[in-house]
């Protein structure tokens, strides 16, 4: 049996990598998930893993390092209460499992609870949002070197003042099955792939840096010569940009932000405090909200898992639980917040299916997928030309934010002034600064030109890091504080 004949199932091809080959079946598993009710426990899960990943990067016209790695193993994980035990093993055989399960008892009180584990595993086939094909297949070592060499040769065709060009990719075939004691059992294969290009410009003595890139949940083939033409361009674009700019004023201003990446200000800045966990703590500024005005009227974010191929998407959560399109906040009101199984069952509140964990070795929490403003109705032309001074930041860099209150940092790496309605010229060094539920509250002309990003977002979380999708409209956004260098 091949992972690439698609009248398989999920089901089928997860259970012929994990399981198979280690003398395991349905059986086997009931019996593990039983061990763990001998004491008081509400919910238990195993999470098996088989992920294969590559990476390649080029620097001065040559492929210096490429890596390749195989990780497999088990997560077993017992709930009581709010109380979890976890354990896990890069071993995956019986014993393993059992010898897991013996290490989550001890949440529980001795004797059995009234919640019994299933008798059997039913198995679940989950939707199929994306090819399940090794997209590390999809190419061999030349054709991978070849593509990130034609891509470096673009990059410096486009300007005699691209000095350094810097491209990597980077892809992975990740395949997981989820047995749950509630005799759920299902699996998803999930291919992702990502290019990224750094260009560095130099021009009387100052150097700038560009970058661009992309991807998602596809094999290698997604890279057309038109696409890496793309990111050339707008990588050598942002350099040259920023050799003209000047050092961007300070102080409060009209922003408009564009679309599609700058989105990653909404991820950071709203995004993480919708996610249930910090608002069943309390800790959350938009904790006890539910029903009220959080946002200017015409503000209306989802987080999206079942978008085709996008790289925040999947087919089922890391729970089981499919996916869905989660309305958090409608035309300015908090509607709920994103939800794993646990958070959901302590605030009564339905499963969203964003429980998702970095690997095996770690614990699900509730976590974004793809996540984005909806679009409006203004024409982003009239947005520009409705602002007499103010500053349009197109792209972003890295910025960070503080859950409890909402306060973000954001750097804006390419960004322009705005003069009586007009783009005037390049700025360096913006900085926004500004509180997430304020700055909704703030938005007064919502674009009808939603983007999401390429597909290059990773977000962190308690130290893990995820595949993530962010987008939204232009957005006119008024008296936010700028930092600036001048």
């Amino acid at each position: 049996m091949t992972p690439f004949d698609p009248a398989i199932s999920h089901l089928a091809i997860a259970r012929d990598i994990l399981l198979t080959p280690f003398g395991l079946d349905e059986a086997k598993l009931s019996k593990v998930l039983g061990t763990m009710f001998t004491h008081k426990v509400d919910y238990a899960d195993l999470y098996f893993q088989f992920t294969r990943n590559e990476g390649w990067s080029l620097e001065e016209g040559i492929v210096k390092t490429g890596s390749f790695s195989i990780d497999q193993g088990v997560g077993v994980r017992a709930v009581s209460g709010d109380k979890t035990a976890f354990s896990y093993s890069d071993e995956i055989s019986e014993q393993a499992l059992f010898d897991a399960a013996k290490a989550t008892r001890t949440i529980g009180r001795q004797g059995a609870g009234k919640i019994q584990v299933a008798s059997s595993l039913q198995g679940l086939d989950n939707r199929s949002l994306y090819l399940r094909d090794d997209p590390l297949h999809s190419m061999d070592a030349n054709q991978k070197v070849q593509l990130l060499e034609r891509l470096e040769k673009i990059a410096r065709a486009k300007d005699p003042r691209i000095v350094q060009v810097m491209a990597s990719m980077a892809g992975e075939y990740d395949v997981v099955l989820v047995a749950r004691s509630d005799g759920v059992m299902a699996a998803d294969i999930r291919p992702l792939v990502r290019v990224s290009l750094t260009v560095i410009a130099e021009q009387n003595g100052r150097r700038e840096m560009g970058n661009s890139g992309g991807g998602g949940r596809y094999d290698y083939s997604y890279f057309t010569d038109a696409l890496l033409e793309q990111y050339a361009d707008e990588a050598v674009k942002s350099a040259l940009v920023n050799l003209e700019a000047r050092p961007a004023p300070a102080g409060p201003m009209t922003v408009v932000l564009g679309p599609g990446w700058p989105g990653v200000l909404l991820h950071e800045a709203i995004g993480h405090g919708l996610e249930g966990d910090f608002n069943r703590k309390g800790s959350s500024t938009f904790s006890g909200r539910i029903g009220q005005r959080v946002a200017a009227k015409g503000v209306t974010v989802v987080d999206d898992g079942t978008m085709l191929n996008r790289r925040g998407s999947l087919n089922m959560d890391d729970e089981g639980n499919s996916t869905q399109c989660t309305t958090l906040i409608e035309d300015g009101i908090l509607k709920g917040y994103m939800q794993d199984t646990m958070n959901a069952r302590l605030m009564k509140m339905p499963v969203t299916g964003n429980a998702r964990r970095e690997s095996f070795a770690h614990l699900p929490m509730p976590r974004m997928t793809n996540t984005y403003m909806l679009a409006g109705d203004k024409d982003p032309e009239e947005i520009l030309a409705s602002v007499k001074n103010g500053l349009y930041a197109v792209n972003f860099g890295g910025g960070q934010v503080d859950i409890t209150n909402g306060k973000f940092v954001f750097s804006a790496s390419e960004a322009y002034m705005i003069e009586n309605g007009k783009i005037s010229y390049p700025v360096k060094g913006a900085t926004l600064i500004g509180n997430g539920p304020e700055v909704l509250n703030h938005v007064s002309m919502i674009g009808n030109d939603l983007r999401l990003d390429s597909g290059i977002g990773v977000c962190g979380k308690e130290g893990q890091s995820l595949p993530v999708g962010v987008g939204q409209p232009s957005l006119r956004i008024e008296g936010l504080t700028v930092g600036g260098t001048a």
